[in-house]
């Protein structure tokens, strides 16, 4: 005879404990004296908001490695609240996910008046295809200025330039190499892509003095990036220029001609519009890209080049449009880095997004926590029975579910093995061909172990009378031993189906209990201290609304999986209801057979 065990009752306490852990894990995260204020990276600041950096499909859709990066947060008036941080910005600081490490960056411009802000910021080890979010923190009214300017770009990059200084001034260098313009461009466009822009009118363009941290030696990787505007798509026009290499356009179309290499793009940028080029050369081949996608290529190495560098035009070569955040860099920017800066910085730019709403030092990291650190002894109570209760009906779920699929697939095993034996029955183990896999198989099946009871009841029967036709008393009581399988199945399937039904009834009423009890806590407070007004009553409220918002995610589910599992039960228990007169119907008829073959032998 089968064993008659409880196949799927074992596997409860494992997954009950991890639910409870689970559920533990996100009480404890919630309760009042943690969470948000150990996440919190320094308590002065009273503000922070949460800015995605998003390489995603989702964002800007980038692949392969980006590595350091150096990205443009834009803050105004409808994600940044400019009443809450220093009239000049000094007090905003970048952290990185962690929580812990704060990130370099500096301000382009902060007008709290108009509620307009740019800053950049570097954030480390970025890789296409993840979303990386970073925290902004503000509402320190002593803070020093956090900004740091030379800090923020990498070794690798030999000159930044913003163009963000007044008209007259001086073209400065953002890194820490000082490679700042001799003088300044002719014009300065205060409506650039981000914030000022160089103007060059067909002259006057600027020079940068040659020095160490500007040098190119020849086959040395480089890479150009430049936001462009032309105003003027005729000739060829300059846009930098040093030794003998030349970046520029020609009838609008990108060209590279320096020593040992020359690369053409295919497409003219458009007049009066901005696009984002970039030149790359690793030592092996160039490139040009336009708005972040490759539009040209060249095999070679790039010669020595020396000298003053020149920008906004040449001898010969006047560049007649805007400039704005040009950047030489002694390595080659991987082709990702290179489309996330012009998905970035351009128009509408997807890359990098604020949180419209701020979290608050003082409330715990939002509304959530702020609510959760309002909540009573006796809500909590309610909440953790209904959490408790939750975990309790989520273990029976999902290990109800999982026996039920077992008998499922057990039961179709065996009855493919029964119709194939016809009238031929023997116990399981006897089938001639069966693998020791599906005897297993079988062995969990409801039906198999009917079939089990109803063959050992007939071979009782013959070892007791010999050969001959079963009496009706006979075929009764293997009926009723049948049947007694079927009633010990069937409560293996209905067995803590009850947590279910506690769940969906009890849940509600119990979290609804605890709403009571907390508003009528509230309202006896209010009354005590006779502070009557929304702020004193509000939070209370709503703290005790949690121990419904409980109740009911404890029974909602729970109606769901019950009436699931209620539907898996039925067809299992119909079958072998039927299965039972079916199974003592083709026994009767097989011992009638039998003793007729054998009466028939005896008579020959």
């Amino acid at each position: 005879m089968m064993q008659r065990g409880r196949p799927w009752g074992r596997s409860i306490p494992a997954a009950m404990l991890a639910v409870l852990a689970m559920v533990m894990a996100l009480l404890g995260a919630a309760t009042p004296a943690q969470a948000a204020s150990d996440a919190w990276w320094n308590k002065e600041w009273s503000y922070r908001k949460a800015v995605s950096v998003d390489l995603s499909p989702s964002g800007v859709n980038v692949s392969g490695p980006v590595g350091r990066t150096v990205v443009l947060v834009r803050l105004h008036s409808g994600n940044f609240t400019f009443t809450d941080a220093m009239p000049n910005g000094a007090d905003i600081r970048f952290v990185d996910s962690d929580n812990k490490t704060p990130l370099p960056f500096h301000i382009e411009h902060y007008d709290a008046t108009t509620g307009i802000a740019v800053a950049w910021v570097s954030v480390p080890n970025l890789n296409g295809g993840e979303k990386r979010a970073i925290w902004l923190y503000f509402g320190n009214k002593s803070a020093p200025v956090g900004s740091d300017e030379k800090g923020t770009f990498d070794p690798d990059t030999m000159i930044a330039l913003h163009f963000a200084e007044n008209p007259g001034q001086p073209s400065a260098d953002s890194t820490a190499n000082g490679n700042n313009a001799k003088a300044a461009p002719a014009g300065i466009d205060d409506g650039g892509i981000i914030g000022r822009a160089a103007r060059f009118p067909g002259q006057g363009q600027i020079e940068v003095a040659a020095s160490g941290s500007l040098a190119m030696p020849a086959g040395a990787p480089f890479t150009f990036t430049a936001w462009v505007k032309p105003e003027n798509l005729a000739g060829a026009q300059a846009l930098f220029s040093r030794g003998g290499l030349t970046i520029g356009l020609n009838a609008g179309v990108p060209f590279v001609q320096g020593p040992g290499l020359a690369v053409q793009g295919k497409v003219a940028l458009k007049q009066g519009e901005w696009s984002h080029l970039a030149f790359v050369a690793d030592g092996q081949a160039g490139k040009v890209y336009v708005n972040g996608v490759e539009q040209g290529t060249a095999a070679g190495a790039l010669g020595a080049v020396d000298g003053s560098a020149f920008l906004g035009g040449a001898p010969g070569q006047p560049f007649t449009g805007e400039l704005d955040e040009v950047r030489l860099a002694k390595t080659a920017r991987p082709a990702a880095m290179i489309l996330a800066m012009a998905q970035a910085e351009g128009p509408g730019g997807k890359l990098v997004s604020v949180s419209e709403t701020a979290e608050k030092q003082s409330s715990g990291g939002g509304v959530l926590f702020f609510i959760v650190s309002k909540v009573e002894t006796v809500d909590a109570v309610v909440i953790g029975l209904c959490m408790i209760l939750l975990a309790l009906a989520a273990t029976v779920m999902v290990s109800k579910g999982r026996y039920l699929a077992r008998a499922g697939k057990a039961n179709a095993a065996f009855l493919r093995r029964f119709r194939a034996m016809e009238d031929d029955l023997v116990p399981v183990a006897q089938v001639p061909g069966i693998a020791p896999a599906e005897a297993r198989r079988i062995a969990a099946s409801p039906l198999g172990r009917i079939y089990e009871v109803g063959i050992e009841e007939l071979n009782i029967r013959k070892a007791r009378w010999g050969t001959q036709p079963l009496t009706s008393e006979a075929v009764d009581a293997m009926r009723a031993a049948a049947q007694a399988v079927v009633v010990e199945e069937n409560e293996k399937l209905d067995r803590w189906m009850v947590v279910l039904t506690i769940a969906i009834s009890g849940g509600p009423f119990i979290g609804l209990l605890g709403t009571v009890m907390g508003v009528m806590n509230t309202f006896g407070g209010v009354a005590m201290a006779g502070d009557v007004n929304v702020n004193a009553i509000a939070p209370g409220i709503a703290a005790a609304l949690l121990a419904t918002i409980s109740g009911l995610a404890c029974a909602i589910p729970s109606l769901f999986g019950y009436n699931y599992l209620n539907s898996r039960v039925t067809p299992i228990a119909s079958e072998m209801a039927i299965f039972v007169e079916r199974l003592i119907t083709r026994l009767a008829e097989m011992a009638r057979d039998e003793a007729t073959e054998a009466e028939l032998m005896g008579a020959a």
